[in-house]
């Protein structure tokens, strides 16, 4: 046991099997997405019109990781979402959160605003 920390052979066999289930583990985030159950909370006047419910990275939703998201999302006159800004929440929910809100549409207007937008990954 004191090899494991001291870098000994079964130390290194060690890091190459973690290393193996985080690279796993990243794929499987990556290729695996259902449907989120999400709750969109717009903190502004402006009205989303169309919106686009994220993924749910299927490991994150087997392994009840969930948790809010929250985004900046600057909306040009016509409605389209230009820029989305990560402000908290978990990278790889927050990921596919910002990937669906660049799809949203808002309601026209005179001109660009700025959205705060909260996004709840709650799993089952």
């Amino acid at each position: 046991m004191a090899s494991l920390f001291r870098g000994g052979r079964t130390g290194a066999s060690l890091k190459n099997m973690l290393a193996s289930f985080a690279i796993t583990l990243l794929f499987l985030v990556a290729v695996s997405p259902s449907t989120a159950q999400v709750v969109q909370v717009d903190k502004s006047k402006r009205k989303a019109l169309r919106t686009v419910e994220p993924d749910y990275p299927k490991i994150m939703k087997h392994s009840h990781i969930g948790g809010l998201v929250r985004l900046n999302v600057t909306v040009r006159a016509n409605g389209d979402v230009a820029n989305v800004e990560v402000l908290g929440g978990n990278p790889i929910l927050a990921e596919s959160a910002t990937k669906a809100v660049l799809q949203w549409k808002y309601a026209p207007s005179a001109s660009e605003a700025r959205q705060e937008v909260e996004i709840n990954f709650a799993p089952d």
